[in-house]
């Protein structure tokens, strides 16, 4: 009877750490994401503890012209990786970097999720005063 009892404890202790997983804060940021023009889907994802966030649609696809490297001019941006290496810091994800395809240059990179289905993406030089913040929403 115990070894019954102590083995449904542990598969429901178990069951229950994993729902508290992918109900974790830090994981909040994953799925797929609109830009703040809508023309673009983002996916966030996780590799180990950093997050990621991968180009999967557009609206108009393109090649990546305004790249500075010219090696890179030629290739499709749907399918680059935007979102670079964030570490979660109890309240943001920070530590990373963004692509912004528009002018070819990568920025240092802070998100804070407002809500559940919104993030402000602020790109910056130097301090994240000197920058910018675009708002993502949530896609189905």
């Amino acid at each position: 009877m115990g070894k019954k009892i102590l083995s449904t404890l542990f598969i429901f202790s178990f069951l229950v750490s994993l729902l508290l997983a992918q109900n974790s804060p830090q994981d909040a940021v994953l799925g797929v994401w609109f830009n703040a023009e809508k023309d673009g889907k983002i996916q966030i994802y996780k590799q180990a503890d950093k997050y990621y966030g991968k180009l999967i649609w557009m609206k108009t696809p393109r090649k990546d012209h305004e790249n500075l490297d010219e090696k890179l001019k030629s290739r499709d941006l749907q399918g680059v990786v935007l979102l670079n290496g964030f570490k979660y810091t109890g309240k943001s994800w920070e530590d990373g970097t963004i692509y912004d395809p528009k002018n070819g240059k990568t920025y240092s990179c802070i998100i804070k999720s407002k809500s559940a289905n919104t993030l402000d993406i602020r790109g910056y030089i130097g301090i994240s005063l000197i920058g910018r913040t675009t708002t993502w929403t949530r896609t189905n």
